[in-house]
């Protein structure tokens, strides 16, 4: 049975509905994280206030709204959070009718495997760069400098961290979905190693903070997918010659 193509108008107006619904949920998960952002700004604070001691564990603000503004941020990303299972499910509901059978057979692995990446590199970076990073930094200037560290300044740099991380652990999603489409193999990938060490290097030189640790915890994971991209490649590749 052919599918009945919608003309251009209903498209748009389809769109448009289901934005609608995503800014309406999106205001009410929003207030939902405003609502409970004490345990949520708890949570971002702890890498930081782990690192300093008891009697120091303050964040100072120098603009009369930036704690306020902070609260507003800190609700929208946690109603993104919160939200996201329809927002996702939206996007799915529009694009997908569009797509062929088996593009969609390969489109929601790997949506899901890139959520998944994303969090696990946001939760990498928190979990183990930014204590081993904020100490390192805390430290240095001791005991001639005193740290006053600024609301704006802290979530400023944890966000950042954060997405970067969340953004290089796609780096084996990527590559596998290059590979489904055809325009990259293992034996291309296998044959550039060493410009994909040298290009992991210069990104996370660039992107990762500036001590070397925290540099080294960001390049060894991103290797490791590479290689483990490889890997997986070289099975689809078989795979498929099986067939």
């Amino acid at each position: 049975m052919e599918k009945i193509e919608k003309p251009f108008w209903d498209h748009l107006e389809e769109l448009r509905a289901r934005l609608m619904n995503c800014l309406y949920v999106l205001l009410a998960t929003s207030t939902i994280g405003y609502l409970v952002r004490t345990p949520i700004l708890e949570f971002l604070k702890a890498p930081l206030f782990r690192a300093l001691p008891p009697d120091k564990q303050h964040l100072y603000f120098t603009g009369l709204f930036d704690s306020f503004f902070n609260a507003l941020q800190i609700a929208l990303i946690a109603g993104v959070f919160l939200g996201s299972p329809f927002f996702l499910y939206q996007i799915w509901a529009f694009v997908g009718p569009g797509l062929h059978k088996h593009e969609r057979r390969v489109a929601m692995p790997f949506v899901a495997a890139g959520t998944v990446f994303f969090f696990s590199g946001a939760a990498f970076a928190y979990y183990l760069v930014l204590p081993v990073g904020f100490k390192f930094f805390l430290e240095f200037g001791q005991p001639m400098d005193v740290p006053l560290i600024t609301v704006k300044e802290y979530f400023a740099i944890l966000f950042r961290l954060l997405l970067l991380f969340g953004a290089s652990f796609e780096l084996p999603v990527v590559l596998v979905l290059l590979a489904k489409l055809g325009l990259v193999t293992h034996a291309t990938l296998s044959a550039h190693r060493r410009t994909a060490v040298i290009a992991i290097t210069l990104a996370c030189a660039m992107v990762a903070p500036p001590d070397i640790m925290s540099m080294l915890l960001m390049m060894a994971p991103l290797y490791i997918f590479f290689e483990g991209a490889i890997q997986v490649i070289r099975v689809m590749e078989k795979k498929k010659t099986a067939v």
